[in-house]
């Protein structure tokens, strides 16, 4: 089970309680157990976590004009925020970060993501290649390299770490940021530590990364507990919580093993990279609203898929801003992580995959036609026209029917929004000059 389904359905039985009495928060932290380790948080801070709940929940005065619901929600979240570590901040100067890890991590893809997390924040920056082991590794990079539009260095079929680590700084020394890829193994054995070693050397890096994936759960702490005794390192990098039910496993091994997680991966794109804030992460397990990340990705998506501001105002909705916007939700992400900063973290995977697959589906349509159905809908339905599209688009006319039907709920609420001066006002204070 999820994390968070788990964590919200038992907090769901606390507040559709009638009372909230001693019988209640005992099933309420056994649910709560249940939760923390069929996510694979270790036994010990599974209990310790649930007994300080429970003890503080039957014997601590709540605090007058309190709901003894929101209470215990209260404590929950305080209690879990501190279970998942600290937050990370990082500085953000030039820099060199050497990237370490075991095989199958995804250390090269997040060696990418953070090189597209610095150069998003006007930083130059250049990967250099030191995984002389993996197949394919000097191609993978440099491709990545390639689509997030930074430098690359590499010096392919060499095997001295070293080598190519002074070279490569050498060659990159104008960019301010500059990220060394290292080989992984299956275990960090001997010759693993001594190669990291040797690059550690040479590169003189300012941080060193540690990625590992959420699949490992508990494991994700053993893993660091032992990069840093070989070679010291100054953060964790999680991957692939989007797809994992290990991840509260994974990132409490981490915080218990005393190393701090510095970033997230939440899914398989450039962007799919967040900065480590345990608030908004157990925020989005309990299925609070972040509607500050929400912006930010939003924001984000426009930028990286070349939108100018201009284009996302329209007096009226038509098919080419919905296109437009088509073009930025492509570039924002999994909808998955979209609706968890929504606080809508329960929808169904069919209907999420549904909806993913229907999206597309539209963008093509859309595609189909001309420039006046874009602006004009009405055009659409026109003798002739709706069959042409469908056959452009390699589609049916029940598609093209069904994506007017859809665009014209979604007007509606568009011009309700656009009316609704208070919800525009409240929504100004994330967005100004709303």
């Amino acid at each position: 089970m999820d994390l968070g389904d788990g964590l919200r359905k038992a907090m769901a039985r606390l507040t559709g309680a009638t009372i909230i009495d001693a019988k209640t928060i005992r099933e309420f932290t056994k649910e709560l157990q249940k939760a923390l380790i069929s996510a694979d948080v270790e036994l010990n801070l599974v209990f310790a976590f649930t007994k300080g709940i429970e003890d503080a929940a039957l014997r601590e005065k709540i605090p007058k004009g309190m709901n003894p619901k929101d209470y215990i929600t209260n404590m929950v979240y305080e209690e879990l925020v501190k279970l998942m570590g600290e937050s990370y901040e990082p500085v953000l100067k030039p820099k060199r970060v050497l990237m370490v890890g075991m095989y199958g991590s995804g250390k090269t893809t997040t060696t990418a993501k953070l090189a597209k997390f610095y150069q998003d924040r006007g930083f130059s920056v250049g990967l250099i290649c030191c995984d002389v082991t993996r197949p394919a590794a000097y191609e993978q990079l440099e491709t990545l390299a390639k689509q997030a539009n930074v430098s690359f260095f590499g010096i392919k079929g060499e095997k001295s770490v070293a080598k190519i680590a002074r070279e490569g700084l050498a060659k990159l020394k104008d960019r301010k940021v500059i990220i060394c890829d290292s080989s992984g193994r299956s275990a960090l054995d001997a010759q693993l530590i001594d190669e990291l070693k040797e690059i550690n050397k040479a590169f003189d890096p300012d941080e060193k990364l540690l990625v590992v994936t959420a699949d490992v759960g508990q494991i994700a702490g053993r893993q660091a507990t032992e990069f840093s005794n070989a070679i010291g390192i100054n953060g964790v990098i999680v991957t692939r919580l989007d797809g994992s039910g290990k991840g509260g496993g994974a990132l409490s091994a981490v915080s218990a093993a005393k190393s701090r997680i510095a970033f997230i991966g939440t899914g398989e794109k450039l962007t799919s990279l967040e900065l480590y804030d345990s608030k908004k992460f157990v925020g989005r397990l309990l299925g609070i609203p972040d509607l500050e990340s929400l912006l930010e990705t939003v924001q984000q998506g426009i930028k990286d898929a070349n939108i100018k501001p201009e284009e996302m105002e329209v007096e009226e909705l038509n098919f080419d801003m919905f296109y437009t916007q088509l073009k930025a939700m492509s570039k924002m992400g999994p909808m998955k992580n979209m609706l968890g900063m929504m606080g809508m973290s329960d929808v169904p995977k069919d209907a999420l995959e549904s909806s993913e697959a229907k999206l597309k589906k539209y963008g093509v349509i859309i595609g189909s036609m001309s420039k006046a159905e874009r602006r004009n809908e009405k055009l659409v339905r026109e003798p002739g026209r709706m069959a042409r599209i469908a056959k452009g688009s390699g589609t049916t006319e029940k598609d093209v029917r069904e994506l007017l039907s859809d665009f014209n709920k979604m007007k509606k609420v568009a011009n309700m929004f656009k009316n609704n001066r208070d919800f525009r006002k409240q929504l100004s204070k994330y967005m100004p000059g709303m």
